[in-house]
Formats: structure tokens, sequence, C-alpha cells
């Protein structure tokens, strides 16, 4: 007798009538199935247990007369309710961090009115991590666009060197994450939400598994002696951290670090998260330099691995090509390819690093499944051969009980930064929507519901319409089902209500990066208040570097404290990434059948 069963093919129960009617409540680590689109059923491991048997299991205790376990405690500590980074004084240069105020947590009541006393009443379904945008960066990369920042200063951030060591930092927060802020029950799993990777190279694919999964990783490419990139070319326009030149940056009062560049490149180690983790797929993961749908063009791939860089361009030129990257006039990258080979001469000798060739979908999906990098499970992180048959980078998997999750790819194929949905994966969606109307459900994907109105035709595919935003949101209010809809790319906290009659409103909840200030990851917990209502706990939490930094600490810890510091001072950066205190740790209250 198979050991599990598709959702679509579990037989009819109703599991919030039952567990209602029971309490029963299954909060095991690693319960999470990956459910996979055109599979069919799928073994799982011993954690797993259809609801009929945990039940049964659960009143087989209670008639034993067993003691219950002890309520489980509020987990805080690490968590930005007990204190986040903040500058230690003045308002203009380099500022340095130190430990600020937490933030309170803000009931959101738009959908929904807060009743009293349900802290008393309220039951866990289910509580989790969402990771995005980690950008880890194979700051050495030809194809990288540094130059741009000779018109705009945030084009270039002076911290992408130590992206490895920051995720790093942020896995040893989620490990030591003993339970959920507000139930403190177990947390289920991770997710993380796209953009894994800076550039679609393999050298940051295999970098990503290894923080997630652990392992040692060297975060340098090409040359492995020494740093090859911007940081060590003498141009004024980027911090150059062990050289004595009075840089852009350092003019603003960024320090001189010596020792900095081989530290930067020096291997460092992961624990990988202790948690199953489950992945999701980012524009940056899917295309080159996250915008160019250029898998064609044999002379950009050819240049991603070959030994040529360009380090400098005039601002004209910079607004020239930074413009069709904007408004999508160039989505198979022909501006980018042109404009490299009209400057060859003026290109930097690197050296050449087959490692750094970018990844096709395929491959992508591949090294998930890649027993190497399985860590805590499950294998393929979401991720199947059914995913590789069909040439898909969307599934759904079991989160508790009566939760699931679906993980969308929102990434346009045909180019362009911002994201969109074919009709046969819309289709899927609301088929899975529709199939498990007894489950609660958990959509993920990389792109926000405002940033998915890129329409390019998608190449395998030319004829299949292209859907947004719009008609996603659509979607999931026909559904009561439908709780969440989580996401990244902007790079900035906002939490969107979504109303909608008939008790099918969801809220729309997006996380800022861990690239840029403030670096944030996010613990999500799903609530039943036995009162007609559920909540969703967001509670934001920052890596486990501390706050305040030593230039002469150059070990991984003392890096990853930097990595923060250095984006907080990032000239250009965006100040408003935060969000308000509405779009950080919050009780979203939603009225459910």
């Amino acid at each position: 007798m198979p050991r599990i069963r598709s959702v679509a093919t579990v037989p009819a129960l109703n599991r919030r009538t039952l567990l209602a009617a029971t309490g029963a409540v299954s909060l095991t680590t690693g319960l999470s199935l990956a459910l996979r689109p055109q599979a069919p059923a799928h073994a799982t491991t011993a954690a797993q247990a259809p609801v009929a048997d945990s039940l049964a299991r659960s009143q087989g205790q209670a008639a034993t007369g067993r003691t219950a376990p002890a309520a489980l405690a509020p987990y805080t500590r690490g968590t930005t309710l007990a204190g986040v980074a903040a500058p230690r004084s003045g308002s203009t240069g380099y500022r340095r961090l130190g430990d600020g105020a937490g933030w309170k947590r803000v009931v959101r009541d738009e959908l929904a009115a807060a009743k009293t006393g349900r802290a008393d009443r309220r039951t866990a379904l289910a509580a989790f991590v969402q990771l995005t945008d980690l950008h880890l960066t194979d700051a050495q990369h030809p194809l990288r666009l540094e130059y741009l920042r000779a018109q705009n200063k945030s084009a270039w951030r002076p911290q992408e060197t130590l992206t490895v060591a920051g995720a790093v930092s942020l896995i040893e927060r989620v490990n030591a994450l003993h339970g959920a802020p507000v139930t403190g029950s177990p947390l289920h799993f991770v997710m993380t939400t796209g953009d894994n990777t800076d550039n679609n190279s393999k050298t940051e694919l295999e970098w990503f598994l290894k923080v997630m999964s652990g392992g040692r990783i060297t975060p340098n490419s090409g040359d492995p002696r020494h740093y090859e990139g911007v940081q060590a070319s003498a141009l004024k326009t980027y911090w150059q951290p062990d050289a004595a030149l009075r840089d852009a940056d350092k003019q603003l009062g960024f320090p001189r670090i010596q020792g900095f560049l081989e530290a930067a490149i020096s291997e460092l180690r992961s624990p990988g998260l202790s948690l199953p983790w489950y992945s999701t797929v980012g524009n940056h993961d899917a295309l080159p330099l996250g915008c160019y749908g250029s898998r064609g063009d044999s002379y950009l791939t050819e240049f991603a691995v070959g030994g040529k860089k360009l380090m400098s361009l005039g601002s004209a030129e910079c607004v020239a090509l930074a413009k069709t990257i904007k408004d999508g006039s160039s989505p198979k990258g022909a501006a980018f390819h042109d404009l490299l080979r009209a400057h060859t001469r003026q290109m930097r000798s690197v050296t050449p690093d087959e490692k750094r060739a970018p990844f096709t979908p395929a491959e992508y999906v591949k090294a998930h499944l890649d027993p190497a990098y399985t860590g805590p499970g499950p294998i393929g992180h979401g991720y199947s051969s059914a995913n590789l048959s069909a040439g898909t980078q969307y599934y759904t998997f079991r989160i508790a009980e009566d939760v699931i999750g679906v993980s969308l790819d929102t990434t346009d194929p045909g180019g362009h930064y911002e994201g969109s949905i074919g009709t046969a994966q819309l289709r899927w969606l609301e088929k899975t929507l529709r199939d498990n109307a007894d489950s609660y459900v958990v959509v993920f994907s990389h792109h926000t519901s405002k940033t998915m109105r890129n329409t390019h035709a998608d190449p395998a595919h030319p004829a299949e319409k292209r859907h947004g935003g719009e008609e996603v949101v659509a979607l999931l209010a026909k559904y009561s089902n439908t709780l969440a809809w989580v996401n990244g790319h902007t790079h900035k906290n906002e939490i969107i209500p979504h109303a909608a009659a008939g008790n099918r409103s969801f809220w729309e909840i997006c996380t800022a990066s861990h690239v840029d200030f403030p670096q944030l990851a996010r613990v999500i917990e799903l609530v039943d208040n036995k009162d007609g209502t559920l909540s969703l706990f967001t509670t934001l939490v920052e890596s486990a570097a501390p706050h305040a930094t030593d230039f002469s600490d150059l070990t991984q810890t003392g890096l990853a404290a930097l990595y923060r510091e250095l984006s907080f001072n990032a000239p250009g950066a965006r100040t408003d990434l935060s969000g308000t205190s509405r779009d950080r740790n919050t009780e979203l209250i939603l009225k459910k059948g």
C-alpha cells in the first residue's frame, strides 16, 4: 500500500472540521511533502501521516491518560521584536551601526475584525521562514554591469563581495530560532522566494546550494590566488578597500580595510539549514543579469566564461543601456551584445572560468535534485523529475495537516526583470486551488502582484499568452481557501490586503531582500483563532552577525557584520526598504469559513 498520496487523490475528508472538533494539531518539523505538477503519488518521510492516523494517535494518547506536553512559549530572541541594527550617531557620511530598539507588532484588521480573547483560543496551524533575494554574487563575473555606477550610484554595491558570508550568517540565525515568536510552535520549513543567485551563474548556484544545505564555500572565481574585480581596479568609481586611493566612496567616509579582498574570497563554512527547505525561482536565477532572455546568444554565453571584463563606461552610454533594461526594448540582450563588442579594446584581462557559465532551467532543477545538496531535505527541495520532464519550475507541497503550499514560476523566459505566468501555469494554479478546496493555501512566488506586467512571449511557447499580477490576484480571490501570497523581488517590506466577498480575502506579504539594508528574513505563523477568523503573524529577523562592526575582524562573522553595515552606507541606496510599521511585525486577520 502506498505510504502517501498526492493531495488531489486524498479521499474526501473535511480536515478543518475534523481538526476543530478534536483539537488535534500536528506541527511535526519536516512534515512537508512535495507534490509536483502532473506527478503521480510520491513517497514521503515517516514524519508524514494522513489526517486520520494523526487524529487516532492523538486520541489514543489522550485515552491512556498520558500527561499533556507543556505549553509552548513564544520565542522572540534574535527577532526584530527584540532589537534591530541602527546607526549609533550622526546623519551624514559613513555611519557605524549598533543595537537599536525593536519593532513592535501591529494588528491589521482591514480584512476582518480582531475579536477579543483570541490569544487564549488560538491554535497553531503552521510556522515557517521566508528567505528572499539572497543575490549570492560572483562579484568578478565578466557580464556584470558595475560600470552603470557612472550614472547611478546604486548600480553597484560595495557589499557585494560579501553576499555568501552574509547568507551563511542568516542561516545561523534561522537555526538558532527554537520556536515561533508568537505560538512557540516548531518551525516547519524554510522557503526561498527567488533571486537566490545574482547573475544566473553556475558558480553562484553552487554557492547557494551549499549555503542552504551545508558545506565549505570559496566565494571566488577566475584566478584562485587573488581577486580580479572592480574593487582592485584602481578606479575611483568603486570602493577600493585595500588601497590608499581616495576613491569616491572613501570620500564619503568609507574605511580602508587592508586584507579585505583576501578575506572576502577565502573559504568559509555553512552549517546548512537544520529545517527542510524549498526553493522558488526568481528572474536573477532564470536570466543572465536578471533581465536578458539571451540563451540563444553564443557571444554573451562565451563572454561569461571568457577572459575579458569591461569595468568603465561613459555616462551617456550607461544611460542608454540602463534605459533599454528598464523599458524592456532589448529583452534578448542585443543592445548589451553590441555595446560589449564596441568596447573590446577598453576591456581588462581576467582569468577565464568555465564555472561562470549561465545555467538553464533544467540545470537549475537538476542541481536541486543532486543528492550532495539534499541537506535536511526534501530531495529536490520541491522540484522533481516531473519538473524536468515537463520543463516546469512550479509545484505544490504539504505544509501541515490542512495547509498546502504552492510555488509559482513568475519569471518570463522572453526577458526583462518583471514577471508573468503562462496560460498553462495559470490553469494549473486554478486546478490546484479547486482540487484542494478543503486545505488552506499559501502561494509563494518571486514577483509581486505589482511587478507582474511583463508579457514578452516565452521563446519555448511563443503562442502562449502571458498573464500578469492582476489576473493572479483575481484568481486567488475566487477561492476561499487562499490565505496568503508570499513573495519578494522589490527588496522592500510591504503587506497588501486583497479584499473579496464571501470570505475570499487574502494577504500579500512581500519581504525585503538580504542584499540591501535592512537585510531581513520573515517568520510567518498561521493560527486558527477559533472564532471564525485566522491570524497570520509575520516577524522579521536579521542575520546572526552582531550589529556593531570591527574593521580589524575579518573572520566569517566579522565579514557578515560588515556586510550589513556596508549595505546601510551604500551610496544611492534606498532608505525606505524597511517599509512602515504595518509592513514589518504584524498580526494579519482574516475571516474564513
